[in-house]
């Protein structure tokens, strides 16, 4: 059975990363353990982390989401790994069916869950209801749901160890975040893997709780700034892979 590294980057998010670290301990059945890197929080999350049997990286300062996530990934012991958004909940059957499809080919490499709130196809078509509810119904295992994508969004992203042995740790030039994402899809099918969306599994996914802490003019303008270094980086817009 493979064990998985859960990588999750926070700033400030007591609350978010309080219910996140406790879907994990209630519906994970693989083994697994947890990396917390924390941006220099002041909420006690740090305090909070250590009283939750995780390995904890403690930055002094807001390095961002792909600066945390290298942090985590150069530690991690698992043969899968999984960067998750500290404002999202995982449900039960979730990570078993993202495994099962995962490994199901030897070349995909990177998989990802429907949820709530995503841009692009990862985004379910069907009103929401609760937690509880869509997982219920989405997450009985059934492969006919796996669809073969160009992009995964980063807030729940598994991929293979053996995939970033290939291609390397995120893009850090994309700090504070935004596109890091679309980056290393676009490196891993460049490499020859395949990613997957992975119709079968729902996570809860709150939406861009960290940015929202952030000035809007900012958080777009940092939007348009990385979407023109995905363009300069590669000469073509990651757009068409929405």
């Amino acid at each position: 059975m493979q064990m998985v590294s859960i990588i999750i980057p926070n700033y400030n998010g007591l609350d978010l990363l309080r219910g996140c670290l406790l879907s994990i301990r209630n519906h994970v059945q693989t083994p697994y353990e947890i990396i917390v890197v924390d941006n220099g929080s002041k909420d006690g999350s740090l305090e909070h982390s250590l009283n939750q049997r995780v390995k904890l990286v403690s930055l002094p300062s807001n390095t961002g989401f792909p600066v945390a996530c290298n942090y985590g990934l150069r530690i991690a012991s698992g043969d899968a790994l999984l960067l998750l958004n500290n404002d999202t909940l995982l449900t039960q059957g979730a990570m078993d069916n993202m495994l099962r499809c995962l490994y199901s080919s030897e070349d995909i490499g990177i998989v990802g869950p429907m949820t709530n709130y995503a841009s692009g196809k990862q985004q379910i078509s069907e009103p929401f209801t609760t937690v509880e509810d869509m997982a219920a119904r989405m997450n009985v295992p059934d492969s006919g749901k796996w669809m073969q994508t160009e992009r995964i969004v980063g807030l729940c992203f598994l991929f293979r160890r053996e995939l970033m042995d290939r291609i390397g740790l995120l893009d850090e030039r994309f700090s504070p975040g935004h596109y890091e994402d679309d980056d290393y899809c676009f490196r891993a099918r460049l490499a020859g893997f395949r990613l997957m969306l992975v119709g079968d599994a729902f996570i809860y996914h709150h939406g861009s709780a960290s940015f929202k802490k952030e000035d809007r003019n900012w958080f777009e303008g940092l939007s348009v700034t990385n979407h023109q270094k995905f363009i300069e980086k590669w000469g073509v817009d990651p757009q068409q892979f929405i």
